[in-house]
């Protein structure tokens, strides 16, 4: 479970922009950055609240995880898990909305 988290972790605070194949990567290398990337045309300020709600998402998730651990009732397990699910769910969504409206 630990490193579906650090994965998720990962996943979410790399930029959209640098995702691509190596052939990309290595014909890229030597041309100048042409675009910024959504990481990039942030603000200082903009990048805080970003991860801010980064660690909130991922603190929200730890928390269910560790209450989904510790439920002995089948019944609240199950509820605890679908209400991690619309959680993860939620998430997804936004970022994909954030996703299509960089493009």
């Amino acid at each position: 479970m630990r490193n579906l988290y650090q994965s998720a972790a990962v996943l979410l605070l790399l930029p959209l922009s640098m995702t691509g194949s190596a052939a990309e990567s290595s014909q890229t290398a030597t041309k100048p950055m042409q675009g910024k990337g959504m990481m990039g045309a942030m603000t200082e300020e903009q990048k805080d609240q970003h991860a801010r709600a980064i660690q909130e998402h991922l603190l929200k998730m730890h928390d269910l995880s560790n209450k989904i651990l510790a439920e002995q009732d089948p019944a609240k397990k199950e509820q605890l898990k679908n209400q991690q699910l619309e959680l993860m769910k939620a998430h997804h969504a936004k970022m994909m909305a954030a996703h299509h409206r960089s493009q």
